[in-house]
């Protein structure tokens, strides 16, 4: 019994590691990290984690920095920003957007909580009121905008990360507002045309709209300083050679941010910016992140061994009672192989056109991003369901419901129970960049019981289907999980392949339906659907493996995922 609790101590292990090597990063030189949850103007609760450097106290008041995250993140994403700017004795507020995290929802609303987060920051006795930067990325740009249009003194300069002045959802910025702005706009952004009205990023520094934020008729020059910090007036623009999501995590994005705040702002502590440390904690937190995934299948290993899971795994000696296993061969294989990896992949862009499109939040499914994948679930469960004849047959292991979903959602809860506890030791929740999984506030743990079923239902179909083409006890094992893995995860692969291949050679996304504007957005999301489906195919390996059937793997995955999707996303109605 000890050996089959081996793989679930290893990952306590791993998470105990990597929740460390994050905490003592962000916490470097004395930082403390508050989660703090305050009240909005409306009433609405807002959260944000405050990181508070030593040199920050009421009798000698530090300048503090709003930062925000862009649509459907949270506020640990922008943590590469926060650390640095701490580490450079700046007070920060890494906020949850409304909607997101645990803001109250909706989303969209009140200025997406900028003004509500500047005012909490104001508040703080030791933040130096004179000397506050605002910093956004994406959506997090409009946020701060927000703050910067309601409260229009309070603050000295800003940064706005793959942002926008003006329309859609920002005041149109003129040479004297914002008050000194600097600007990363990458290269190979996918939303050029929604931020500055140009068709390729590169084609930035032509924008009208950005030569009235520069008060400039000519092409803007990347790196000169426009205007006169003095007077609030001065304006900077970058474009560095990266894609929109990847300033989240660059360093020279963050170098920019530095050496704009360390001109426009006083009191902080000098740093060269490229004394930067932040990854160290992204390294941390995807350690604990495959920390999770072992955690949950090794409960699930160990937890096999319980006299009330007898039933459910495989006999240690043949009995009759496990079907034999014939598995797709030779053409049909390699037929299997290419429907299961590239039909989810085609049906992707459609399907989330018409979610985005027919399936609008509502009181019943409140988050539009999760009814796209909803509806891109039921596409493929229904045409899943249509090939099932053409899959080998095979019978199944009969009587293993009550105890599949028993054992399911005791291995997701030890996990969940992992995450709070790694959460309340050392501030962090598992991820790397922009695959991050969170816990759920009560609000969205009621809005995963909506997703609940039909997200699992569309497991329960699709990895029966998985494991009767490909998997067999005779299998080599390595080359079961890399099969299975590139089953869910090779289309998705190669059409981010040929999405960010166009880009770099074209400056821009090819469109594959009418609706152009449902494109750049998922594919930012199809990003995650590889490591999310990859894990989700090691799961589902794992537990069939040890119990030749694919049920419990799939009530796995759908709690997992659910989970996943529900917490990291945004909520864009009243819950």
């Amino acid at each position: 019994m000890r050996g089959r609790w081996t793989l679930a101590i290893l990952g306590a292990v791993l998470i105990v590691a990597g929740g460390l090597l994050a905490h003592f990063t962000q916490t470097a030189g004395g930082i403390r990290i508050e989660d703090v949850r305050f009240k909005g103007a409306k009433g609405n609760t807002m959260s944000a984690l405050l990181y508070i450097p030593p040199n920050a106290t009421a009798q000698i008041p530090a300048p503090g920095i709003l930062a925000v995250h862009g649509y459907i993140n949270s506020r640990e994403t922008q943590d590469g920003f926060a650390i640095e700017f701490a580490r450079r004795g700046y007070v920060v507020l890494a906020l949850d957007q409304t909607g997101h995290g645990y803001s109250d929802p909706p989303s969209f609303a009140n200025g997406f909580g900028g003004p509500d987060g500047l005012a909490y920051l104001r508040s703080l006795q030791f933040v130096d009121k004179d000397n506050i930067g605002l910093e956004g990325h994406s959506m997090g740009g409009w946020t701060v905008l927000a703050a910067a249009a309601a409260m229009p003194n309070d603050y000295k300069s800003m940064v706005l990360e793959g942002s926008s002045t003006g329309k859609p959802f920002a005041a149109e910025g003129t040479t004297s507002w914002p008050r000194n702005t600097a600007l990363v706009f990458a290269q190979y952004e996918e939303f050029p045309d929604l931020m500055w009205g140009v068709q390729l990023a590169r084609d930035v520094t032509t924008s009208p709209k950005l030569w009235a934020l520069f008060g400039t008729q000519a092409a803007v020059e990347p790196g000169k300083v426009y205007g006169d910090p003095a007077a609030g007036t001065a304006r900077v623009l970058y474009t560095p050679a990266m894609t929109h999501p990847a300033e989240h995590i660059s360093h020279e994005a963050i170098g920019y941010s530095l050496d704009w705040f360390a001109k426009t702002l006083k009191g902080g502590t000098p740093r060269p910016v490229d004394d930067q440390i932040w990854f160290r904690k992204e390294i941390g937190t995807l350690i604990a992140l495959i920390g999770f995934v072992a955690l949950v299948i090794g409960t699930f290993d160990g937890l096999l061994e319980a006299p009330m899971f007898s039933r459910l795994r495989l006999p240690a000696v043949a009995d009759g009672t496990m079907p034999p296993h014939e598995a797709a061969k030779g053409r049909r294989w390699t037929t299997a192989l290419i429907l299961s990896a590239f039909i989810p992949a085609l049906t992707y862009y459609p399907a989330f056109a018409l979610g985005g499109t027919l399936v609008t939040p509502s009181a019943f499914l409140p988050q539009g991003i999760t009814n796209q994948i909803l509806v891109w679930a039921v596409i493929n469960l229904l045409i899943t369901l249509a090939l099932m004849r053409f899959a080998p047959k095979r019978a199944s292991r009969a009587g293993l419901v009550g105890q599949s979903v028993v054992i399911a959602v005791a291995s997701v809860a030890v996990g969940y129970a992992a995450l709070w506890l790694a959460d309340l030791a050392f501030k962090i929740d598992f991820r790397f960049w922009i695959v991050a999984l969170k816990l759920m506030s009560a609000k969205q743990f009621l809005i995963f019981l909506i997703y609940l079923i039909p997200f699992t239902a569309f497991f329960v179909v699709a990895l029966h289907v998985l494991h009767r083409n490909f998997s067999t006890m005779g299998a080599p094992r390595a080359g079961l999980y890399l099969t299975n893995i590139l089953a869910l995860t090779l289309g998705f692969i190669v059409l981010l392949v040929l999405q960010y291949g166009t880009l770099w050679l074209t400056g821009k996304l090819f469109n594959p339906v009418p609706d152009p504007g449902f494109v750049p957005l998922s594919t930012i999301v199809a990003i995650q659907f590889v490591p999310l489906l990859a894990i989700v195919a090691v799961i589902a390996t794992f537990t069939w493996r040890r119990t030749g059937s694919s049920l419990p793997g799939a009530l796995i995955a759908g709690l997992f995922v659910t989970w996943y999707v529900v917490a990291g996303t945004a909520t864009q109605v009243p819950f």
